[in-house]
């Protein structure tokens, strides 16, 4: 659990009048940590660079090249705009939209002046989105134009469209009201997608971030000469922390409002793209896309993508080595711990390896980043502690209780640390298939289908059985041109992992459902075949 310090006061320091100890006695120099860092830093090393590209194709008119001297007055003129609005320091200010450049306003001008930045999924429907406003307190909402036909009924005291009624928060030349910093404080409020229950509301300090940030940045090399593009929705985690790492770095950031492959491969050609971020989805569109590039694939040799969300077949890490010739890193972490808990990135030990032996060591989550602590209970739930693990849920004191009990944050995912110090999960512990009283994780399941060249996606969850309590099913969606049985699976499986793990049906669908980041919603793919039950176990 976060063990963050106390706020500061400063204090008048002496030199002790002792002639024969020459040493500078008092106290040591602290000073807090806030992701106003980031921004100053930025204004002030890279102020004349552009710092922020914005999507140029959206309903709000784009706010062009920004260079980070640009971005600065922004942040700062949105801060004066909520002291225009009366908004006293803690208040929260939403903003629900796909990545803009405003959206990466608004995390700094809220948060670097003492406020809370609420970034909401842009792709729930208007009751969840209203629970989120309502339950975190937004005094202000900002939503993109596209969703003002859904979201516009919302009450909420300030509500603006993104673009010029947004744009009215900006008070440029006005200085904004001090902030005292305090790195305990409340920065962000990020929403977890919810299951069966209610989205909880993360709480992260300015520690927090911070944190994350730096060790994030130190483990995957983000320096100035990168190129950012945010393939990953900037709502969650925050952007994974990128915004604020990439921005005290001087980083160009190239905002993308809609995942699509082939305009990846564009964008990292036009802008010399170097680093990404995305769920293995993403990555399954930038390889059906590379398919059909004409020519060298942008970024060979340069890109380094960073893969999170669900854990990715070996042979789709391979594929990402040979085929894009990028680098591919693997992280773990949650909404609740910044997120980086584990980090796995190719070593010199493995420079050797053929790729396929690569990808199976890069397969397994990583071992933990600087600052954290991990381990496994008896029951197989990963632990975590470390600097960036969430304050609190807002305004839920008993699933803060749960979640950090015994100074520990459970993770909810089951799993094991190897000899070498890597976890590999084996599932979120509600997704266990138990059949015949064996445990099966449908990650291994999936591995194994997905070795199979006729499958695109994949889902394995567990069905009800008579005989065996549950049995194990296969969703699958077949690659475009490819053809496959069921018989054809099942065998394929029944010659790679033991037979007790096997599908005993498989069930061909169009899509599967996942969020706005990527994860598979197996709790919606499994619901219909436990209708009527009384638990989601057998």
């Amino acid at each position: 659990m976060c063990n963050s310090l106390a706020p500061l006061a400063r204090t008048d320091v002496s030199r002790e009048a002792d002639p024969d100890v020459d040493e500078f006695v008092g106290e040591p120099m602290q000073t807090p940590m806030t992701i106003r860092d980031h921004l100053e830093r930025a204004r002030i090393v890279y102020g004349d660079r552009v710092g922020v590209f914005d999507e140029p194709d959206q309903p709000a008119p784009s706010l062009g090249d920004l260079t980070y001297s640009q971005f600065y007055d922004l942040a700062h003129g949105m801060a004066a705009g909520l002291d225009d609005l009366g908004l006293e320091q803690g208040a929260r200010v939403g903003i629900v939209s796909q990545n803009s450049a405003r959206l990466l306003v608004t995390l700094f001008g809220a948060s670097a002046w003492g406020r809370v930045a609420v970034p909401i999924n842009f792709r729930l429907g208007p009751d969840e989105v209203e629970y989120i406003v309502d339950h975190s307190g937004c005094d202000v909402l900002i939503m993109d134009p596209e969703l003002e036909s859904t979201l516009g009924d919302i009450k909420v005291k300030h509500r603006l469209i993104s673009g010029e009624e947004s744009d009215s928060l900006f008070k440029m030349g006005v200085e904004a009201r001090p902030w005292t910093p305090q790195e305990d404080a409340t920065a962000t409020i990020n929403y977890t997608s919810g299951t069966t229950a209610r989205p909880k509301g993360v709480e992260m300090t300015h520690r927090n971030l911070w944190s994350n940030a730096a060790i994030f940045g130190w483990h995957t090399g983000v320096n100035d000469r990168d190129v950012y593009l945010h393939t990953l929705p900037q709502f969650h985690c925050n952007g994974w922390g990128m915004p604020y790492a990439t921005t005290a770095m001087g980083v160009p950031q190239v905002n993308l409002r809609k995942v699509d492959g082939p305009e990846i491969l564009r964008r990292i050609e036009k802008f010399g793209v170097t680093l990404l971020c995305g769920a293995p989805a993403v990555v399954a569109a930038i390889l059906d896309a590379a398919a059909d590039w004409d020519g060298e694939i942008p970024g060979k040799d340069k890109v380094r993508m960073i893969v999170a969300g669900a854990p990715p077949p070996t042979r789709t890490i391979e594929r990402v080595e040979t085929e894009l010739g990028w680098e591919f890193i693997q992280i773990y972490g949650l909404t609740e711990t910044a997120p980086l808990l584990t980090i796995n990135r190719s070593r010199t030990e493995w420079d050797d390896d053929t790729p396929a032996e690569r990808a199976a060591k890069l397969g397994r989550q990583g071992v933990p980043a600087v600052g954290i602590t991990m381990a496994v209970n008896p029951e197989g739930e990963v632990l975590a502690r470390g600097n960036h693990i969430l304050k609190s849920y807002w305004n839920n004191p008993e699933a803060s209780a749960e979640a950090l009990a015994d100074d520990w944050f459970h993770t909810g995912d089951g799993g094991f640390i190897d000899d070498d110090g890597y976890v590999s999960l084996q599932d979120r512990k509600k997704d266990v298939i138990i059949s015949g009283g064996e445990n099966v994780s449908s990650i291994e399941v999936e591995d194994c289908l997905f070795s199979h060249a006729a499958v695109e996606e994949v889902a394995v969850i567990g069905v009800p059985d008579e005989k065996w309590g549950e049995t194990v099913k296969a969703l699958v969606v077949v690659g475009a041109g490819s053809e496959v049985t069921e018989r054809d699976l099942i065998d394929h499986c029944r010659a790679k992992i033991a037979h007790y793990k096997c599908p005993t049906s498989v069930e061909f669908r169009d899509e599967l459902a996942r969020t706005a980041t990527g994860k598979l919603q197996k709790f919606k793919l499994r619901a219909p075949y436990w209708e009527g039950a009384d638990k989601g176990i057998n």
